[in-house]
Order: structure tokens, then sequence, then C-alpha cells
């Protein structure tokens, strides 16, 4: 099933920056809709920002159009680990965890957020980065075990039934996608967690999706992806 990316309406011309000094919207006040919340750290790199806001408005289009979801289009989150705003919505993402930076108060609000039922998505990073992301992920969850996922679990057949994890970095197509997870007291019978797109970038897939950058095959598995991470996040 092919997932109609003409329909998203070009939104890279409204003046929004992602990359190279962030001009952020406000936050939409928690109305009960689904919100896509982006996770913001500081430091030297505002890798949290890439492809805001295009991804999550293409994103949320995609969401209202096939699923009865029914989210906010017109606008999404942006919240510091630690705001205790952040445990009104159940899914958020974060971006960049290569150059992911934190203190002792952020640690302990994400991990408030993830033990109280708070579905994590972690995006856009390869290499070296994990090394990172691992070093503060460990601070968050002391004794969490990151274990590889594979097809057959219920997040990739929670709304398109995934055949297949084959997927490439954006422009590297030599760089293999590898999904790996966070299991409720580290047991895969309960309840996934987090969820850990390494090597691979599906926000970029879905900020560029109606200019042509990527295959179209890859851009929708991208899609698929991310609407099963939302589908799988709000049912469990």
């Amino acid at each position: 099933m092919l997932i109609s990316l003409v329909a998203v309406a070009p939104l890279l011309a409204q003046g929004f920056r992602g990359r190279g000094g962030v001009s952020m919207e406000p936050n939409v006040a928690y109305d009960g809709r689904f919100t896509f919340v982006r996770l913001r750290y500081d430091g030297r790199s505002e890798g949290w920002s890439y492809d805001y806001p295009a991804m999550e408005r293409h994103f949320m289009k995609v969401i209202k159009e096939i699923t009865t979801v029914g989210p906010v289009v017109e606008g999404s989150n942006i919240h510091y680990f630690d705001d205790p705003q952040l445990t009104h919505f159940p899914i958020a993402y974060l971006s960049e965890p290569g150059y992911w930076e934190m203190n002792d108060s952020e640690a302990a609000g994400l991990r408030n957020y993830i033990l109280k039922g708070g579905f994590l998505i972690v995006d856009d990073f390869m290499g070296r980065e994990w090394y990172n992301f691992e070093e503060k992920m460990r601070r968050v969850l002391p004794d969490a075990r990151i274990v590889p996922m594979d097809v057959s679990h219920p997040i990739f057949d929670s709304f398109f039934r995934l055949k297949s994890l084959e997927m490439t970095y954006p422009n590297r197509p030599n760089i293999q996608a590898e999904f790996h997870g966070i299991f409720e007291d580290n047991d895969p019978n309960k309840r996934l967690m987090v969820i850990i797109n390494y090597n691979n970038d599906i926000g970029d897939y879905m900020e560029w999706s109606n200019d042509d950058l990527y295959p179209v095959n890859l851009t929708n598995d991208a899609y698929k992806f991310a609407v099963n991470y939302v589908t799988y996040g709000l049912t469990h």
C-alpha cells in the first residue's frame, strides 16, 4: 500500500528554520487530541530540531488522512525532558541522539515519562553516534537492555503489516538501517517502551516527501514505520 504524498502541502516556504538557528512556533495547548511532541536538548548541537517543522506537519497530515486518530495537524510541541507538561502526551520523538546532552533533572524527567507509560521514538543517528546515545540512555534507564528488533514484533504489524525491516539511511545506500528496542522489565513479552531507528532517519524522508528528494519506496516505508509507531504507542 502506497501512501499518497502528493496531497501533503509544501511547508518549507513558511519561514521556519530547523537547522542553523531554530525558529520555534508556540506549543499547542493540550486538548486531548494527539499532538506530535519533539524533545529538546541544549548544547553544542541543534540536531534535536532537524526536519522541524515540515516533518511533523507532513506526518500528521498522513495520520489524519489514513487513521482515525484525529491529530493536531496545524501545530506541534517542543518540550525539554523534565518539562512537567510532557506527561500529557503519550509519544515523544528524539532526533540526533548522537549529540544529545542532558543534566540529572532531564534524565530523571525522561525516566519518569517512560516508566509511567510514555513511548519514545529515537531517530536520525548513525555510526559512532551510537556511543553517545547509549551513554545517555544508560543514565535514563540504568538497568535497561537495548536489544535488536525483528519484523515479528507487533509494532511492525500495528497498522501496516511490514514484511521486512530492510531500509537504508538517506542518500547512504550502503548503510543498512537497524531497529533496536527497550522493553519494560527487559521482558520482550511486555510493553516496548523505546523504539530506536539506528543508521536511519525516517524524519528526513518525511520532511522531504513532497520534493522528490528520495526514492518513493523509501519515503513510503518511512511513513509506514512512523504510522506503526504511533499506533503502537497509543494502544500499549
